[in-house]
């Protein structure tokens, strides 16, 4: 399985590219590749300016629909991995949990999408899909439905629940991200509060 870091977003609600920005002595971005290495053989980064990531070491791909959002992220990075399945993460997400990937990555067997569901909604950025999904993620945004999940009714989704993923991690702190200057505020004081041990394991 490849991992994939979703990092072409405008953060226009930070002000600043949220991938570059400090969270408990590293970028976000830095500290998501980290995670994703340790767990892929194959780590990829979705950005329109490829430059600015290659310190990093990994491949970066630009959109190859421009444009399209999120979806288009998912679909440039389904059609560049070299595996049939990837996870795919947002760059803004601080409190990535290995086991919950590892206990995402474990379902997908069989299906074309597995996506958590945490207080009643999707996290379709913190989600696995199979390049199958690939023609019906063409067709949408051909038609210009961008919003992920509206392709879900035609796939084979695996919607993972949440006391499952409450068993891997209790405070479903894996799935927070930081859109805001405020969002980060408070996923700072969250830090403050958690022990090292239980961030980015």
């Amino acid at each position: 399985m490849t991992g994939i870091v979703l990092a072409g977003g405008k953060s226009s609600r930070m002000g600043v590219n949220k991938a570059f920005i400090e969270f408990g002595g590293k970028r976000l971005i830095e500290a998501t590749v980290d995670c994703l290495r340790a767990l892929f053989p194959e780590v990829l980064i979705i950005a329109n300016d490829p430059p600015l990531y290659a310190y990093l070491g990994v491949k970066v791909i630009p959109d190859l629909i421009p444009d399209s959002g999120s979806l288009g992220g998912i679909y440039t990075g389904l059609s560049a991995a070299r595996h049939p399945t990837c996870f795919f993460v947002a760059c803004d997400m601080p409190f990535l949990n290995a086991d919950l990937i590892r206990l995402l990555v474990r379902e997908a067997e069989g299906w074309d999408a597995v996506v958590p569901l945490v207080k009643g909604e999707l996290q379709p950025l913190h989600a696995v899909y199979a390049k199958s999904c690939l023609p019906l993620i063409k067709e949408a945004i051909d038609a210009s439905v961008l919003k992920i999940a509206r392709f879900f009714p035609k796939a084979k989704v695996k919607i993972i629940e949440e006391p499952t993923l409450r068993a891997v991690d209790p405070d479903l702190l894996g799935f927070m991200n930081v859109n805001t200057p405020l969002e980060l505020e408070q996923a700072e004081a969250v830090r403050r509060r958690t022990q090292p041990s239980a961030i980015n394991r």
